[in-house]
């Protein structure tokens, strides 16, 4: 009997180790699955804060695989781990729906939001602004600048392209038929949109501006045809830096206009020139251009420029005063006046000043 109960006390003392090895082995897997579980919720996590975060192009090629995309959007910082990227897409049942394409990502998404992206395969989207005064010219310059455009196809379809907008109709074919009619605004665009959908995109955007400001009934009360209210604005948006000053200064060529006097506009003079000059010279004044209008009497043929909606507004509703000449200071405001002799003191003051240095 006694080698019975110490046999017994042996196994049951042996039970007990095996038993609470056991359970030490269980609670170390457990541990170990528990770290290892929120160290994959960890490499799931944006690769940079959110709020620091800049967007990145990236192209998936046709035909990549798991392992090629997982390489991409390490090599970009996109995310933090390859083998966490792939365990993911697996294990939901994605990665055969990673789609090829050019994405806008930002390392602020985490991967689980960037599979998403790449499962809906959508183009990435580019914001472009034009800012008012720009030419036709130098839009085509800022888009090509951003592979948005071909530089060369983008004028050729300006000049030529077929456009159906009741505004345009009557005007000659040429490198100036568009110009002042696309509109200066912030435009969303992809890789795809194409040149003759951006031009159209920003002559919807001047229709849209010019019926909401009833342009061109307003502009037929001061006896100016469309295009011609447009070439004023144009020259107003060039002419004035300060739009609380537009409506002064479209009055003052208004004015100039109706006692049929030239509008001397040196803005028109620089668009001839093409390249900006900060000082004007006085042969400059005698080139012979249907645009000069130190030359020629009443409005060049067209526009100058791309007019925002201040310019617009202030070619057809000017300010009610009877100025007929300005002089800009050089603060970018400008100094009116009614005589000629009014005119010539305030120029007076204003050279006297740059010769000071004031």
């Amino acid at each position: 009997m006694e080698v019975t109960f110490r046999n017994n006390v042996r196994r049951t003392g042996l039970g007990k180790k095996i038993f609470i090895f056991f359970v030490v082995f269980l609670l170390l897997i457990a541990a170990g699955f528990t770290m290892a579980y929120f160290q994959f919720n960890n490499l799931m996590e944006p690769a940079a804060d959110r709020g620091e975060a800049v967007d990145k192009v990236i192209t998936v090629p046709h035909g990549a695989s798991l392992e090629k995309i997982s390489e991409i959007l390490y090599t970009e910082g996109l995310i933090k781990s390859k083998l966490a990227f792939r365990i993911y897409a697996m294990y939901r049942h994605l990665d055969s729906r990673l789609q090829a394409g050019e994405y806008n990502l930002s390392a602020g998404l985490s991967t689980p939001e960037i599979i998403t992206k790449l499962t809906k395969g959508k183009s990435a989207s580019f914001s472009f602004t034009i800012p008012e005064g720009y030419t036709v010219r130098q839009i085509a310059d800022k888009l090509a600048e951003k592979k948005l455009v071909d530089r060369d196809r983008f004028l050729e379809l300006a000049a030529h392209g077929k456009f159906n907008y009741d505004f345009l109709q009557g005007l000659p074919e040429g490198p100036n038929r568009l110009e002042g009619y696309l509109f200066p605004n912030t435009y969303q665009v992809t890789r795809k949109t194409g040149e003759e959908e951006i031009i159209n995109m920003m002559l919807r955007q001047f229709a849209k501006e010019m019926q909401a400001s009833n342009f061109a009934s307003l502009a037929a009360n001061h006896g100016l045809t469309l295009h011609e209210a447009v070439t004023l604005a144009s020259i107003v948006e060039r002419e004035a830096q300060k739009d609380e000053e537009r409506p002064k200064v479209a009055a003052v060529f208004l004015n100039r206009l109706k006692k049929g006097w030239k509008l001397e506009s040196c803005a028109t003079i620089q668009y001839i020139l093409g390249e900006p000059k900060a000082r004007l010279l006085e042969k400059d004044l005698l080139i012979e251009s249907p645009y000069n209008t130190y030359k020629y009497v009443g409005l060049p043929p067209g526009p100058i420029a791309s007019p925002g909606r201040p310019s617009m507004d202030a070619a057809v509703t000017p300010a009610d005063v009877d100025y007929l000449f300005f002089v800009v200071s050089d603060d970018g405001r400008h100094i009116f006046s009614r005589s000629l002799q009014e005119h010539n003191k305030n120029k007076a003051i204003y050279l006297n000043r740059l010769k000071s240095g004031q």
